[in-house]
């Protein structure tokens, strides 16, 4: 079995019987997504790795030990870079914007090329799955949202953009600024 043959295994049981938030859906389909776009943009088999698995630490009860231990030091490391502080001392909603920072923080101190390569996957697969829901419902998506103010969330994924600005070759890419600027458009 291959580095990411085992990954998908491992997501798999440690996402089992979930589903994603605001959907019926199981939720493997993301993170097979996430690397589903990861791979239109790189083979590093790591990097597809991380992908499948850059949700585990923050969603379930697996350890970026753990991820190490079965994966190495870069797969985990790239799993750390997706993976937020989730502050449990502060309620979600106030703790959104200063996990926001935090993240955004990471990304444009990060080193590895995989880490942009990730996000730009994970930020799409979340912003097409937005632009559904968005489409139905309009801008009263964001009330099942922690951070309901539209302008809020216009300010994070025009930021992801920006940081994510060198892919902008890619296909992947150009897709999210579509959808940024489609959802967002007239949101200051």
């Amino acid at each position: 079995m291959t580095l990411f043959d085992e990954a998908i295994r491992f997501a798999a049981e440690a996402h089992s019987g979930m589903t994603r938030k605001r959907e019926s859906a199981p939720y493997i389909l993301h993170p097979l997504e996430v690397a589903t776009i990861v791979g239109t943009m790189t083979s590093d088999e790591e990097v597809l790795s991380a992908a499948v698995l850059h949700d585990t630490v923050e969603d379930t009860p697996v350890t970026i030990e753990e991820i190490e231990a079965r994966f190495g030091k870069r797969v985990a490391e790239l799993v750390a870079s997706e993976t937020e502080n989730k502050h449990p001392e502060m309620p979600r909603n106030e703790s959104w914007r200063l996990r926001k920072e935090e993240s955004l923080e990471m990304l444009k101190n990060a080193r590895d090329p995989g880490v942009k390569l990730m996000w730009l996957g994970d930020k799409l697969s979340n912003i097409r799955s937005f632009y559904r829901a968005w489409k139905i419902r309009g801008n009263s998506i964001w009330n099942s949202f922690n951070q309901k103010d539209p302008a809020q969330q216009a300010w994070y994924y025009r930021s992801v953009e920006s940081l994510l600005d060198e892919l902008k070759n890619y296909d992947a890419w150009q897709e999210f600024h579509f959808f940024v600027e489609t959802i967002f458009k007239g949101v200051d």
